[in-house]
This record gives C-alpha cells, structure tokens and sequence, in this order.
C-alpha cells in the first residue's frame, strides 16, 4: 500500500537514512549515538541525544531539529514510506542533526542501544491499537519502560502526547507502576511549538481541527 507521500518525486534518504540491515547483529556490541553521528560530534562539549519514537513525516524532528543544533537527533519509524518520506526532507532540510532509522523502535532499543546514553525519548500521537488483542502493540509496557530507564542518561525523560482517552489511562497505569523507576512530572512542552500547540505534529494539527482533547506526561528517570 502506499500512501503517494512522494507525489510522484522519487524519495531520497541519502547518508541521513539508516536500515535495520545497517546495525550491527544481535548478539554484536551495543551502539549509542556515535554510530550515526561519528565521535567527534557525539563527544563534543553540551551534546546531547534524543530518540523519537514514530518520526511519521519527520515534522518534529525538521521543527525542533534547528532549534537545537547542539542535540543530536534519531527518528525511528517502522512504516517504510514514512521512513523515506522524512528522511528525505531531513536530507532536504540540510540537518546535521538528524537520522533516521528504518526499524521497530522498542525492539532497537531493547536489541541495540547501550546503557546510559539518551537524554530524552520522545513519544507523540503513537498508535492506542485500541483492540484488546493488539494491547500487547502498544509502545508503552511495563518491559519497555525497563529499557528506556536502561538507556536513559541519570534524570534523562520520557516525553509522551497522546489524544486518546483509553491509551492515555493505559499510560497512566503503567506510570503508576513504574514509580520506582520513573518520577512522573508536568509535560514541559516543546521549544518549536506553535501558540497552544502542544508539539504541534502533523497529527496534533489534524486532531485540533476535530477538537480532540489532548494528554501528556514527561517521565523523569529516577
């Protein structure tokens, strides 16, 4: 199925798109920020790395990217044609900042990604799989909270948005259960955000025009 994001323009990630394939093997050493970015800029004084969870167009990511250019940036979409939509536009965008990733975040995150080397995890508009059965879809679990405390750096965040009512109790309850890990604090918002934005994503913007309301949570690694 495809979604025309392209219009008919071939889609081109360039060096700013990374597969799955790219990694190094499951049972090979565990990587940080440095495999996309290089040494130099991942040890360079105030850098900083932040994961987003599900970049889908990348509109975060080219929003907040500028914003802050000392950040390095890793979008991880596992929908291949918004993986090479947004890579594209970050290729288009010039950001230095920015990669992006083809591949199933938590299961990089779990497989991949070494101890103590992520600042924040961004976590916007992800999909409520609102069926019982698919529950066990959801990015937000009780094992997955385990790994992003794991790879987050000490008092690194966990940044989530939702407009789902049933998702957002789901988050709730899993918050309530990872108190020993996690303490639970006030969204802070985002720097890129327009007036009475909240991220302001492609799909806050959609969601706004149906008046959707709207929840959010930062988790603070204790």
């Amino acid at each position: 199925m495809s979604f025309g994001l392209g219009r008919g323009r071939e889609l081109e990630p360039g060096e700013y798109g990374f597969t799955a394939a790219q990694l190094p093997p499951f049972d090979g050493p565990r990587i940080g920020p440095e495999f996309f970015f290089g040494a130099e800029r991942t040890n360079a004084p105030g850098a900083r790395f932040e994961i987003e969870i599900g970049s889908g167009k990348g509109t975060f990511l080219v929003q907040e990217a500028p914003k802050h250019p000392e950040t390095l940036f890793l979008g991880v979409e596992n929908a291949g044609e918004f993986f090479r939509y947004a890579a594209d536009r970050i290729r288009r965008h010039e950001l230095a900042n920015v990669r992006l990733l083809y591949a199933d975040a938590v299961e990089f995150i779990r497989h991949r990604l070494r101890d103590a080397c992520v600042d924040v995890v961004h976590l916007y508009f992800s999909d409520p799989w609102p069926k019982k059965r698919h529950h066990k879809r959801r990015v937000v679990q009780r094992e997955s909270l385990e790994q992003f405390h794991r790879v987050l750096r000490p008092r690194g965040e966990v940044r989530l948005v939702t407009d789902h009512d049933e998702l957002w109790r789901w988050c709730e309850q899993h918050a309530a259960d990872a108190a020993h890990l996690f303490d639970r604090e006030p969204f802070g918002g985002v720097s890129s955000a327009g007036e009475g934005e909240v991220v302001g994503s492609n799909f806050e913007r959609k969601y706004r025009r149906e008046a959707r309301p709207f929840h959010a949570m930062t988790l603070r690694r204790r």
